[in-house]
């Protein structure tokens, strides 16, 4: 055993990796030399035989087969067309109403707080009222004296038609008077040049004639200003119902102002972010809460470009709730006319030399069906999954068949 041990050893490397020992031969040189406690290395050299005999190959075979069917079914699950199609960025939102004051003031009283759910016409908050109620009395002295004035020219208007007439009798009177100094001033001048009169008659008679005429140029006079004061007067009592609309108007706005000091809600739904306590000095515009109807929420769900080829508005969508494990029905809108990134304050410029391409995500908005008690729980802000049923639609051929917009006009 010894010597046959040696001489493998003595054995070069080439040969002991082409050449198989001889280990028949070797057992019974053992079993003629060696003693019979030895037989446990005999057991060696069988387990040494057995490791060194060819392994069968339908272990690899069969794992090989399980591996390409499992990345068949993988490929399969990945590539193959979805009639359904599904998202985790989708959001619970709606369109609030920020409330905030029409003119500035005080806050007086703010009768609600956060959470409180309130009706339309509901008051929310007040300004202190007293500055409005004095601008409104003095607005309603304004209209009370300008009435007053109105008045005042309407009847100056309706009187001078009188006046007018009076002024016209007396031109007909001044007329008469100097028609008949006329006479008399011819007749005396006749009378003065025959002999038969005197010269201071004469004299008499055409200063007569002088102070008639005079007479009759101031009463004309007076009828030509009576006529013209009647325009005067006209033009005065327009200007007198202007100022009044005027005042009418500031009256109007002064009983505006007085009622907006009532805040009152614009639709039902639930307060929150009040930021606004008693005591506070506010101006026109200044945010003091939100009102959520959160019977209007909508669902956002931001789909990836390549995902919306069978989508359009009117299919059924699957809604699941995150924070309450349920399921509700709601229905597509219509595909976006725009990716969120389109609406970005700072638009991305792909002009550049290291584009990337990134798919892109279209806000879908997807209503909730009416009618759906569980509904009442969705609050905005919160995360849900939103899977669309397409069928499978072949949008692309109706659209090539059809002249309007498929997906939404």
């Amino acid at each position: 055993m010894a010597n046959d041990i040696a001489e493998l050893e003595m054995r070069p490397a080439e040969a002991m990796s082409n050449e198989k020992p001889d280990l028949a031969r070797m057992r019974e040189n053992d079993d003629e030399s060696r003693p019979k406690d030895v037989l446990s290395h005999d057991r060696v050299e069988q387990e040494i035989d057995e490791l060194l005999a060819p392994r069968p190959r339908w272990p690899l075979l069969l794992v090989g087969l399980l591996v390409t069917i499992f990345a068949a079914i993988v490929l399969f699950i990945i590539f193959r067309p979805r009639p359904d199609v599904r998202t985790s960025d989708a959001y619970v939102m709606v369109h609030y109403a920020t409330i905030a004051p029409r003119i500035s003031g005080q806050i007086a009283t703010v009768p609600v707080d956060d959470n409180n759910v309130v009706k339309t016409g509901q008051v929310l908050a007040t300004l202190d009222p007293h500055d409005n109620e004095t601008a409104l009395e003095s607005a309603e002295a304004a209209v009370m004296r300008d009435k007053s004035q109105l008045d005042e020219v309407s009847t100056t208007v309706l009187r001078q038609p009188s006046i007018i007439k009076e002024q016209q009798a007396a031109v007909a009177s001044a007329r008469a008077k100097l028609a008949f100094a006329q006479d008399n001033a011819r007749r005396f001048g006749n009378l003065a040049t025959t002999g038969a009169g005197s010269m201071q008659e004469h004299q008499q008679a055409d200063t007569t004639l002088a102070q008639d005429q005079a007479a009759l140029d101031g009463v004309e006079a007076s009828l030509d200003a009576a006529n013209r004061q009647l325009d005067v007067l006209r033009a005065r009592r327009s200007a007198t119902e202007a100022a009044l609309k005027a005042d009418d108007a500031q009256l109007a706005q002064a009983r505006l102002n007085l009622s907006y000091t009532q805040i009152t809600a614009p639709i039902d739904g639930m307060v929150g972010e009040r930021s606004v306590q008693v005591g506070n000095y506010v101006s026109p515009g200044t945010t003091l809460m939100t009102v959520v109807p959160l019977d209007q929420v909508y669902i956002e769900a931001n789909y990836r470009e390549v995902d919306l080829r069978h989508v359009r508005g009117g299919q059924s969508v699957t809604i699941h709730v995150d924070a309450y494990d349920i399921d509700l029905n709601g229905m597509v809108v219509n595909v976006p006319a725009a990716s969120g990134a389109a609406f970005a304050p700072i638009a991305p410029n792909n002009a550049t030399g290291n584009f990337t391409k990134i798919v892109q995500r279209l806000p879908v908005k997807i209503v909730v069906t009416p009618g759906q008690p569980l509904a009442k729980l969705l609050r905005v802000g919160l995360s849900v999954e939103t899977t669309i049923h397409t069928g499978l639609e072949d949008i692309v051929g109706e659209q090539r068949r059809s002249s309007d917009r498929v997906t939404g006009h």
